[in-house]
């Protein structure tokens, strides 16, 4: 089970991880915690535009559905309201995700937990990946329905209680992999007008520490990965250079999505380079 803030935060954080077990028959959800209600269109060429001004929250699901297909995978929604990015004295609106109490928030993803009953659960770090508000809420849900799934005074009323037995948070985006690609592009494309931006991001990463101990070679699934962001048009223009690299290269440097395990009930030796190192052992 991978826990996501938004519709698209899925497709462009983990898609290949996903569609890659997928393929080797693994059972894969994905939640998005809200239906990116606040999101504004980000693709000017967008056919579906009047849509999108009428409607954004159902074309948003229309767009989930569309990433859902291309990846092979089961979807739920948690239910809540984009929060959208915090006004300037920190606030969001009220009765929206960041604005419900941890403990009310968290009682559907317990209920998912206890019915899915998935084995390693995908989210992110403390920071969100990026401070959204809705990020850091994920992070904060994701954690707290982890620990109390498995508690049977906790959320009594939400099922059966099911021990996750493998926690990870999402390392996708590090300095190993954005150098990996600048270099590999330098030495055989040095002409490429996709330097400089490499070398931005690389630049951005570079005083990350690499935390990451599962490199998961999905690298064949980034066409599917592609195609699923490109599934969100309202979120992603379908040529945008930040999101889409040339894949050859990517294969070539680096054919892995990063995670980082930060709790395990099983024993398993790190590095690895399996979500489910250790489960198969144990059972």
């Amino acid at each position: 089970m991978a826990v996501h803030a938004h519709p698209d935060d899925e497709s462009s954080k983990g898609a290949a991880t996903y569609a890659y077990y997928a393929d080797r028959g693994v059972q894969v959800q994905v939640v998005s915690c809200t239906g990116g209600e606040r999101g504004d269109i980000l693709n000017e060429g967008l056919q579906n535009r009047a849509m999108a001004e009428r409607d954004l929250p159902g074309l948003r699901r229309l767009e989930m559905a569309a990433a859902q297909a291309v990846l092979g995978i089961d979807h739920r929604w948690l239910g809540y309201q984009d929060s959208g990015m915090p006004n300037d004295d920190g606030s969001v609106p009220p009765g929206s995700f960041a604005d419900i109490p941890l403990e009310i928030s968290a009682e559907p993803l317990v209920r998912l937990i206890r019915e899915f009953r998935p084995q390693v659960l995908l989210t992110y770090d403390e920071n969100g990946g990026y401070p959204h508000p809705d990020h850091i809420r994920c992070h904060q849900v994701s954690v707290e329905a982890y620990h109390a799934a498995a508690d049977p005074n906790r959320y009594p009323d939400a099922g059966a209680p099911w021990q996750v037995s493998k926690l990870y948070y999402d390392r996708i985006f590090n300095y190993e992999r954005m150098s990996s690609m600048y270099n590999l592009l330098r030495e055989t494309e040095p002409d490429s007008p996709l330097l400089a931006e490499f070398e931005q991001m690389k630049r951005w990463s570079e005083e990350t520490p690499y935390l990451a101990t599962t490199k998961v070679p999905s690298g064949e699934f980034f066409g599917a990965r592609d195609d699923a962001l490109r599934s969100h048009a309202s979120q992603v223009s379908p040529d945008s250079s930040f999101f889409f690299w040339p894949n050859e290269l990517q294969k070539q440097a680096w054919p892995y999505e990063d995670y980082q395990l930060i709790e395990s009930k099983v024993e398993t030796d790190v590095p690895e380079s399996d979500l489910f190192a250790g489960i198969e052992d144990d059972e």
